[in-house]
Formats: C-alpha cells, structure tokens, sequence
C-alpha cells in the first residue's frame, strides 16, 4: 500500500526574504485537516505586476489582489491546485495597518488555501466563517491575525 503523499512546493518569484517553510506548514495544516492528504500545491511568491497580470488574465480583474487560488484536479482525499500570492501587496498592507509582511503572507496563504478546501466569502456569513478559520490557523502557528476578525 503507498503512503498518502501531499507535495508542498514554493516557487518564490520575487525578492523579498520569505519563510517558506512556514507557509508549507500552514497550508499543510489545512489541507490535512479537510481530509486532503494526497495531491500537489504550489505556492507562487510573486510580486505586484504579475499578480495584477494574472488577476487580469484568468479573472478579468484589473488590479492587484493578495492572493489568487485555483483548484486543478480535485477527489476526496486528493488535491491539485496553486496560490499565487503577492509579497508587495503583503508588505504595503503590513505597512498600512502595523502589521509584519510575514503575517499577512501568513494569512494569504491561508486564506487561499482555505479556498481550496472549499471556504468562501462571498456573504457575510461565510466571511465570517473564513476570517474564523483563518484565525485558528495562524493561532495554531503563533501568528498574529490581522483579518478583522475579533
């Protein structure tokens, strides 16, 4: 019988210093604990003009955005997808609501991931469902949550 095996891989585009590891880790965490423990993600680390390049060219959205999830293959137990996120957008809203850029890189991926794995906030309510699960999260790694949330 094989091991489940879920692979985590950062593609770091940019040129900020980034923990990796900790983004693994937290989008790991979640993937895990929605019954995902086989498959792939990709964490793109990118900067603002690729991200509002993309934005604009799968979402039609003409502007820079924090993150940006896409699920490829999906099955009970397996997930294929991909987060892009952007460092300078994570920097300058650091910058703007006395955060750290680690923080919020944090919170994107967790955001995202959470995405993946099915959450949405696109009502209140489940906004407010995902600002919670991001919370428990980044609590679980000892960061602190700039999301709003209480």
């Amino acid at each position: 019988m094989n091991a489940p095996l879920l692979n985590i891989e950062v593609a770091d585009q940019q040129q900020r210093e980034v923990d990796t590891d900790l983004l693994i880790e937290i989008a790991s965490s979640i993937l895990h604990d929605h019954g995902f423990i086989n498959g792939e993600l990709s964490i793109a680390l990118v900067d603002d003009p690729t991200i509002r390049e993309l934005n604009q060219q799968y979402l039609n959205h003409d502007w820079e955005t924090d993150v940006i999830s896409f699920v490829l293959e999906e099955s009970s137990d397996s997930l294929t997808g991909q987060l892009i996120v952007s460092t300078d957008t994570a920097t300058r809203v650091a910058a703007e609501i006395d955060s750290t850029a680690a923080a919020e890189l944090a919170l994107y991926v967790a955001h995202g991931t959470l995405h993946l794995v099915g959450f949405d906030d696109v009502t209140d309510e489940l906004a407010t469902e995902m600002r919670t699960a991001e919370k428990k999260y980044l609590q679980k790694f000892s960061i602190p949550c700039s999301n709003g949330e209480a």
